[in-house]
C-alpha cells in the first residue's frame, strides 16, 4: 500500500490528472500508520515536483511543440506568481492547477535546487499533514 501511495503521490505532482488524497485517506481509514502515510505521500509528491523542476530547467526550448505539457497562458500565470512573490510562491505548490506550473517555472528560472526542494517539501508535507490531521480528528481509527 505504501508503494502505491508513493507512486500515486508522485504522479499527482506531475501534469497527469491523478489524485493521491483519496488513496491516503483510504489507507488512513484502514489503520495504516499515520506517520508513514505522511512521509511516503510527502516524499512522492515532492519527487513529482522535482520532475517538473527538471523539465522546466531543460525542456523549455520545446515549448512550441504540441506535446509540451503547459499551455503558454498557464506558464504566463505561473511566471506572474513568481515575479510577484518570488521563491515563496512555491509554498503554493500543493494547490491544484497552479502548483505544477510553479514548480516547472522554478526550474525554468533556475531557482536554487535546495531552496526549491525545501519550500516544495514544506508545501507538500503541510498539505498531507493537514489532510491526515483532519481525518484523524473527525474520523479516528
Amino acid at each position: 500500500m505504501y508503494l502505491s501511495i508513493f507512486l500515486t503521490a508522485l504522479l499527482a505532482a506531475t501534469i497527469l490528472p491523478v489524485q493521491s488524497e483519496i488513496l491516503v485517506v483510504a489507507a488512513q481509514q484502514q489503520g495504516y500508520n499515520l506517520w508513514w502515510l505522511w512521509a511516503v505521500a510527502s516524499a512522492g509528491n515532492t519527487l513529482g515536483s522535482v520532475i517538473n523542476y527538471v523539465l522546466g530547467r531543460y525542456l523549455l526550448q520545446f515549448q512550441d511543440r504540441r506535446w509540451f505539457p503547459f499551455k503558454p497562458k498557464t506558464l504566463e500565470k505561473g511566471h506572474w506568481w513568481f515575479e510577484r512573490y518570488g521563491k515563496w510562491s512555491l509554498l503554493l505548490a500543493w494547490t491544484p492547477f497552479l502548483g505544477d506550473p510553479l514548480t516547472f517555472i522554478a526550474g525554468m528560472l533556475r531557482l536554487s535546487f535546495w531552496q526549491f526542494l525545501i519550500l516544495v517539501f514544506i508545501s507538500k508535507a503541510g498539505r498531507y499533514a493537514v489532510l491526515l490531521g483532519i481525518m484523524q480528528l473527525f474520523w479516528p481509527q
